[in-house]
């Protein structure tokens, strides 16, 4: 007759009760949306990473539109000085991992872009005085790009608001709730605004 060491048989018993548990907390982890958690969190930041890519894109367009902007000679000097001044803020924020998740840096960050959307936006009403700016190439390529990335922005913060959404109802609703808590998450600030209510409205020419 066999008889099983004493020390073999602890260390089977122990192994198999580790097996056990990791079973019960996979099962467990799935019932209480331990998983969905993590995938709608990867859905929120691979969504904010794309509204920095946009906004970054417009900022770094508006050196070059200010400086053929600039060659018009008389163009109102005010205005140029306006985006100059909220491109500077917007290039000074200091945006990392911790801005969505802080409902303060995340509003000093939309309304930093907004006023440059509106000071953009005022200075493009204003260019409009000047047909001969217009008319050059470098400023038509130069709109045109403006033009496109604002209706990417728009585009990336609205999937970005819709993904928030969903992450906080994960968040929030049980027993999904109960897996966010495991994972020390709850509820993400989101965009007060829309893009389009970022831009300066029209004056009169």
């Amino acid at each position: 007759m066999n008889v099983i060491p004493a020390n073999s048989a602890k260390s089977w018993l122990i192994q198999r009760l580790a097996g056990l548990f990791l079973l019960v907390f996979t099962v467990s982890a799935s019932g209480c949306g331990y998983n969905e958690v993590i995938d709608r969190d990867e859905d929120v930041k691979a969504a904010w990473a794309e509204v920095q890519n946009q906004y970054k894109r417009r900022a770094d367009l508006v050196p070059n539109l200010v400086k053929v902007v600039k060659g018009a000679g008389q163009f109102e000097q005010d205005t140029l000085t306006k985006v100059v001044e909220a491109r500077s803020k917007v290039g000074s924020l200091k945006v990392d991992a911790s801005t969505i998740e802080d409902p303060a840096k995340l509003k000093e960050f939309e309304q930093a872009q907004g006023q440059l959307s509106s000071a953009l936006s005022r200075l493009m009403v204003v260019v409009e005085r000047y047909p001969e700016l217009k008319a050059t190439d470098a400023y038509r390529d130069l709109q045109a790009q403006i033009e496109g990335t604002e209706n990417r922005i728009a585009v990336a913060r609205k999937r970005y608001i819709e993904d928030v959404a969903e992450y906080n109802k994960v968040v929030q609703r049980f027993p999904t709730s109960i897996g966010a808590s495991m994972r020390g998450r709850k509820e993400r600030p989101t965009f007060q605004g829309s893009a389009e209510l970022e831009k300066a409205p029209d004056v009169n020419l």
